[in-house]
């Protein structure tokens, strides 16, 4: 009875109908958090309050599936998008109301909207390669804030008194030179200077050379790398390996033995 119970629980996991439910369960709840945030009438908030209950209970029901479906119960807990999925499950069940708590449980709420990148296999798979790529990121963020820093230096240095506004100190000149890197009206900051420094095109030129587009060009493809091994080991892992490839062999051949000696 409770091995039949768990294969029909296993069969409901993986069925495509269910997961495309879950789907559509977190769309609606991100909904209900959207509608929230307007003036509501009575009858819809008190619709939001049922709605919320069920998602949360919806939502409850569908982690212990996904629990009681693997077959090593361990292995659950060591998916990182199983952990995170549990305890917005788990800390959704708090009450909305006037506690202390109340403020964490809505925000906690908010957060249900990312268990669509645990449901999806290609979100997951973004999410992985910017995460794997952080680490290979390190020294080209470190680089690109000694240029911003060198710069930022001598910007506050040439141009404090044209505008102290934007060049008073390297901090606010470091952000000055991040209007400049993403292009925000720089071409106004340029001119400015350019009317006492004739030749201060040169300072934001190379500026924009180093950051613009050597740096986070860097960046693009540091993330496509890692992003394609990412899709390559998920095709690997749906195709079985060389030792798998020779047991399978081996049976078949035992297989073929057999038939030949009853013959």
């Amino acid at each position: 009875m409770i091995q039949t119970l768990q294969n029909a629980i296993i069969k409901l996991r993986h069925n495509k109908a269910f997961e495309f439910f879950v789907i559509a369960v977190i769309i609606i709840s991100a909904l209900e958090i959207g509608a929230k945030t307007y003036d509501l009438s009575d009858t819809a908030i008190a619709f939001t309050k049922y709605l919320d209950v069920f998602i949360t209970v919806f939502f409850l029901i569908e982690i212990l599936i996904r629990f009681i479906a693997e077959e090593n119960k361990k292995d659950f807990f060591k998916s990182g998008w199983n952990v995170f999925d549990t305890l917005v499950v788990v800390i959704s069940l708090i009450p909305v109301n006037e506690s202390e708590m109340a403020l964490l449980a809505r925000l906690i709420r908010i957060f249900r909207v990312l268990r669509m990148v645990s449901i999806i296999p290609e979100l997951r798979i973004l999410i992985n390669s910017l995460l794997k790529a952080l680490p290979r990121l390190g020294y080209v963020v470190l680089l690109m804030f000694i240029i911003f820093y060198i710069y930022a230096a001598i910007g506050s240095y040439l141009f404090k008194d044209i505008n102290p506004v934007l060049w008073g100190n390297i901090a606010i000149s470091m952000l000055t030179l991040f209007r400049v890197m993403t292009f925000e009206d720089w071409t106004d900051i340029q001119y400015e200077t350019m009317e006492v420094f004739p030749m201060s095109w040169i300072f934001y030129m190379t500026f924009i050379f180093f950051t613009a587009f050597a740096f986070l060009n860097m960046v693009i493809g540091i993330v496509v790398g890692v992003m394609e091994e990412e899709h390559s080991l998920e095709r690997n892992k749906g195709q079985p390996s060389m030792l798998d490839l020779q047991e399978q062999i081996a049976t078949l051949s035992k297989q073929i033995e057999q038939m030949n000696e009853k013959k």
